[in-house]
C-alpha cells in the first residue's frame, strides 16, 4: 500500500517524504530520547530506510553510542535550525525512526497494541500515563545479547509512580 506523508525541519531547509506506513511505533522514555525531544518521551514511527526520501536539503549526522545497546545511533538533523528529524541505527540496519513531531501531520499513523510499544519505563517520568493494552518494557525489548524481554501489558491506564 503506497501512502505518502511529508515532513521537515523548523526552517524548511530539509523536507522528507515517507512512502509506506510505519512497521511499528516506539514510545521511548530513555534519557537520550528525553534530552533529544525536550519532552517526557519520544514517539518514533519506524520505517524501512527505502521508504524515506529526502526531497530537499541535506541533513547532517551526529553519531552517539546508545547507553542501552552500546551500538551507534545516527542522529540526522538540520545544520541550520538544529531540528532532529530521524535516527538510523547500527543495531537495526535498514531501519529509520522518525521524530513524529517533524511530520506535517504528526497524527497520521495509529498507535495500536499490535504494532506499538513503550520502552525504558524504568527511566520514565513518574507522572507518565501509559494507556491500557500497549506492551511495555523496563528497558529494551531485547537485551544486549539478543535475549527477548517479557512485556508488561496494563489492563487499564497506568501512571508511572502512581498507586
Amino acid at each position: 500500500m503506497k501512502t505518502e506523508h511529508a515532513g521537515g525541519c523548523l526552517c524548511g531547509d530539509i523536507r522528507y517524504v515517507t512512502t509506506a506506513p510505519p512497521s511499528r511505533v516506539t514510545m521511548c522514555h530513555c534519557r537520550f530520547c528525553q534530552r533529544a525531544t525536550g519532552a517526557a518521551y519520544m514517539i518514533q514511527p519506524v520505517f524501512e530506510e527505502s521508504d524515506l526520501s529526502v526531497v530537499s536539503g541535506c541533513p547532517q549526522i551526529f553519531d552517539l553510542p546508545s547507553e542501552g545497546s552500546g551500538k551507534i545511533i545516527h542522529v540526522h538533523f538540520c545544520a541550520r535550525c538544529g531540528t532532529k528529524l530521524w535516527l538510523s541505527f547500527e543495531r537495526f540496519p535498514g531501519k529509520v525512526g522518525l521524530y513524529a513531531g517533524t511530520f506535517d501531520d504528526p497524527c497520521w499513523f495509529d498507535i495500536t497494541p499490535e504494532v506499538s510499544k513503550h520502552i525504558f519505563l524504568s527511566e520514565a517520568r513518574r507522572d507518565t500515563v501509559i494507556p491500557a493494552g500497549i506492551p511495555t518494557f523496563a528497558a529494551h525489548v531485547v537485551s544486549r545479547d539478543g535475549t527477548p524481554q517479557t512485556a508488561t501489558v496494563f489492563d487499564s491506564c497506568h501512571i508511572i509512580g502512581g498507586a
